[in-house]
């Protein structure tokens, strides 16, 4: 993956000062967004390097595009230059900044129409490796599974990445996505059983939690 920099004035990001590292790895996030508040942007470089993958990874996941990812990416970092000031503490640094990276990811899906947002839509997506045995024969489990979530539906795999990859709460996936907790547990299900029943098609145990 390449790296991701911001590409909007003041900003420009690097992997190490003049001087040496960004910044001491053990400044903690909330003191981190605390100096970007105060247009530090040595702590936005610092946050950046710690916390550009995870982002990158989430909204690749949501897109299933890398260019799109790479570009919001970008737009994260600098809207968290823009308004650091108005965080609180609340949620942790990680989770707000998934926070901005959800909202990222499904105003360009919206916009850009590369994707409808509707699950079954979505989920009827033709797939090339669709014949079972071709699938069990050329690739191993995890990459089938792979392949079978990335035929789930946008709100699916986000809600299977941020439970499972990123392991946030349902409370903490409620703050990112923006919605009950409740409406959490029940999206998780049905993207579990949705993932089970692909991964039944293609011949492989669900091996899912």
């Amino acid at each position: 993956m390449r790296r991701v920099k911001p590409k909007a004035a003041p900003l420009r990001l690097t992997t190490v000062s003049a001087n040496g590292p960004v910044m001491n790895e053990h400044v903690d996030d909330h003191a981190l967004i605390r100096r970007i508040a105060g247009a530090d942007q040595r702590a936005l470089e610092a946050l950046f390097l710690r916390h550009q993958t995870r982002v990158f990874r989430f909204v690749a996941r949501i897109t299933r595009s890398e260019a799109v990812a790479e570009e919001l990416t970008n737009e994260v970092f600098l809207d968290v230059w823009r308004h650091a000031g108005s965080y609180q503490g609340r949620s942790s640094p990680a989770t707000w900044l998934l926070s901005i990276a959800h909202n990222r990811a499904v105003s360009a899906l919206r916009k850009r129409r590369e994707e409808p947002w509707n699950e079954d839509a979505a989920a009827g997506i033709a797939d090339a490796a669709d014949d079972s045995e071709i699938m069990v024969q050329k690739a191993d489990k995890s990459r089938v599974m792979q392949q079978c979530i990335n035929r789930l539906s946008s709100e699916d795999r986000e809600i299977l990445d941020l439970v499972y990859y990123h392991d946030l709460s349902i409370g903490e996936v409620s703050t990112v996505v923006g919605i009950p907790e409740g409406t959490v547990k029940t999206r998780l299900f049905k993207a579990r059983k949705r993932l089970a029943e692909l991964l039944a098609v293609a011949g492989v145990d669900r091996g899912w939690p």
